[in-house]
């Protein structure tokens, strides 16, 4: 220990005269712990999240979505189906591969799209997976 503070240091202490003493809740709340560079919390959440690629139809599985999605543009019936949608991330790289199910309304090759009966429209290119139920 230096030699600078040994004058000092077993000196009683004494409490000012003119000002108050600070309660312990409001001592305790000087120390507590901030945030000093805002918003890092949440680029090191969105850092951390993980995003898939977008994967690759092999030949047998195009030609197997190909033929249901000719059924379906055939049907007069709405029918069922299930699939999987790649969604691409609105903030990075990436996206994900997300399962649902819906009555289809039509099929528009043209625009390569898949209308739903409550008119959500899926692009096919987004569709891995595809089965009517």
């Amino acid at each position: 220990m230096s030699d600078d503070y040994r004058d000092i240091l077993n000196l009683p202490h004494t409490p000012s005269r003119t000002r108050r003493q600070m309660p312990v809740c409001e001592r305790a709340a000087q120390f507590a712990p901030f945030a000093a560079l805002s918003g890092f919390d949440t680029q090191i959440g969105e850092e951390a999240r993980l995003t898939s690629r977008r994967p690759v139809l092999s030949d047998e599985e195009a030609a197997e979505m190909n033929e249901v999605l000719c059924v379906l543009a055939e049907s007069t019936r709405r029918l069922r189906v299930r699939l999987t949608v790649f969604v691409p991330d609105a903030s990075k790289s990436g996206g994900a591969l997300l399962k649902t199910e819906g009555v289809v309304r039509r099929v528009d090759f043209a625009a390569r799209q898949l209308i739903f009966a409550d008119k959500t429209v899926i692009s096919l290119d987004d569709i891995f997976s595809l089965a009517i139920l």
